[in-house]
């Protein structure tokens, strides 16, 4: 009996922004864009071209895309932008939602959640205060974690009891705050 071979199909997942993580984010939705359709990533990096303008009576007028490259490009713009919106997170889609294509939407984006230089210094400074603060913060729980384990063990010194390494972990464990 032949064995049926089925194509396996990876199935991407629409990575959500999550503002706090702007940049991971724009990796990961590139590569979205790469592996579900190239063309959607090169309209959003690039813009398509513009709507087509008709001349009449000295004033310039859009209408509606009417060759096959038109329709296709037309759509793409529209497909990309679709994507971006639902990879906001629902406080955020109604606020970018005017952006008509899919270039200048992209760059809404970066602009509102990538931050300028100035503010990736003033976040990576509050990053590292954060860093220190807990760090000075942690030597002292140590140093009181310590002295609970030398008082379980001279109290079990006291008692005269014989007692394992992994007994005294849990002893210490179940001595420690909870949180």
């Amino acid at each position: 009996m032949e064995a049926i071979s089925t194509p396996m199909v990876a199935a991407l997942k629409l990575p959500v922004l999550n503002p706090s993580e702007f940049e991971l984010w724009k990796i990961r939705i590139k590569q979205y864009f790469l592996m579900t359709d190239y063309a959607l990533w090169e309209v959003i990096l690039n813009g398509d071209s513009p709507p087509p303008k008709r001349t009449v009576d000295g004033v310039e007028q859009a209408y509606p895309p009417t060759t096959a490259e038109e329709k296709l490009a037309r759509k793409n713009d529209l497909k990309a932008r679709g994507t971006l919106l639902m990879a906001l997170p629902n406080e955020h889609q109604i606020k970018f939602n005017s952006y008509k294509n899919a270039k200048s939407l992209m760059e809404a984006i970066e602009k509102r959640f990538g931050g300028n230089k100035e503010s990736k210094k003033v976040q990576k400074t509050l990053l590292k205060q954060q860093y220190e603060n807990f760090n000075g913060n942690s030597s002292e729980g140590f140093d009181q974690i310590y002295d609970r384990l030398q008082k379980l063990i001279s109290q079990l010194e006291f008692h005269g009891e014989t007692i394992s390494q992994e007994d005294l972990n849990l002893k210490l464990l179940r001595s420690l705050p909870s949180e």
